[in-house]
């Protein structure tokens, strides 16, 4: 069984990294994801829980599958 905490934390460092590789700003990413800067900086933060659809979403704006935000 997986640790949520220890998922939240892989996922929030691989967008933080899919996002300064593309050089991105978390205002940018949270614009084109459809949430808010405030919501972003708490999953990349590892403080909230994201939807499925947020994920996606992100995973998209990136340019990135849902395997490279969370390779488990």
């Amino acid at each position: 069984m997986l640790d949520k905490q220890v998922v939240l934390k892989i996922l929030a460092e691989n967008i933080r990294v899919e996002r300064a590789r593309k050089r991105i700003s978390q205002e940018h990413l949270a614009e084109m994801s459809d949430i808010t800067p405030q919501h972003l900086y708490r999953i990349e933060n590892a403080k909230v829980c994201p939807t499925i659809l947020v994920v996606a979403n992100i995973a998209k704006s990136l340019g990135v599958s849902l395997n490279d935000l969370l390779p488990l």
